[in-house]
């Protein structure tokens, strides 16, 4: 019973420090109280407020610095951020999709090398063509794709937000390899790759759009019937 009641303390003390957090009182940027402090405020041991703060580090709201303390780093529920999102419109997810990997491709052209042209041909040669009997493997592979060419951009900032929407992301894939949305072919996925490889930032992002439309186009047609 005790491993439960211990779950239990830490759940709560992550749930306090969470309301603290989103409700701004403590801003991005400012250190937290320490150990003994929280303990106190929080009624629980030393040991849960580092099991809590264990728990919201990994969940992006706080960060520790060797020798300084831990730190505010966002103040945003990512997971109610997602939720959000996911409530949101399918056309609105693919247009977001879609402006993530044109920007993407576009300065991956410009910044790419050989070895990452290389991963990417590996990568579909891995993902190859659909197969129902592999379905979550090739979304899977898929999904890799598509993220190591927003990670060939090398803008570390656009890879997170893409992250971020990974998981609406894959349910746009679902969507389109379940037939209920139209499925880019192999030759659309690698014309990617050869725009990207050419260097034209102006060519892989076209082709990337190109790649795009008739997804957001059968949306429109879709939600005009």
């Amino acid at each position: 019973m005790q491993p439960a009641a211990r779950t239990n303390l830490a759940d709560t003390a992550i749930q306090n420090i969470r309301v603290e957090i989103t409700a701004n009182r403590w801003q991005v940027g400012d250190r937290i109280p320490n150990e003994a402090t929280l303990a106190d405020m929080l009624g629980v041991s030393r040991g849960t407020v580092r099991e809590a703060v264990r728990v919201l580090v990994a969940q992006g709201f706080l960060e520790t610095r060797q020798g300084s303390g831990t730190y505010v780093r966002s103040v945003i529920d990512a997971d109610d951020s997602l939720l959000r999102i996911r409530r949101t419109g399918l056309r609105d997810q693919v247009e977001t999709r879609c402006a993530l990997e044109v920007e993407a491709a576009r300065l991956a052209a410009m910044r790419h090398t050989p070895e990452i042209i290389a991963g990417l041909r590996q990568l579909l040669a891995d993902r190859g063509e659909y197969d129902a009997a592999n379905h979550d493997h090739y979304v899977e592979r898929d999904l890799a794709f598509h993220k190591a060419v927003v990670s060939a951009s090398g803008n570390h900032a656009l890879a997170e937000v893409y992250e971020f929407f990974s998981a609406s992301i894959q349910e746009v894939i679902k969507a389109t390899v379940t037939g209920e949305l139209p499925e880019p072919d192999m030759a659309a996925h690698i014309a990617i790759v050869d725009a990207i490889a050419s260097g034209d930032p102006d060519r892989a992002a076209l082709t990337t759009r190109a790649f795009m439309a008739p997804i957001i186009l059968e949306l429109d047609r879709f939600l005009a019937s």
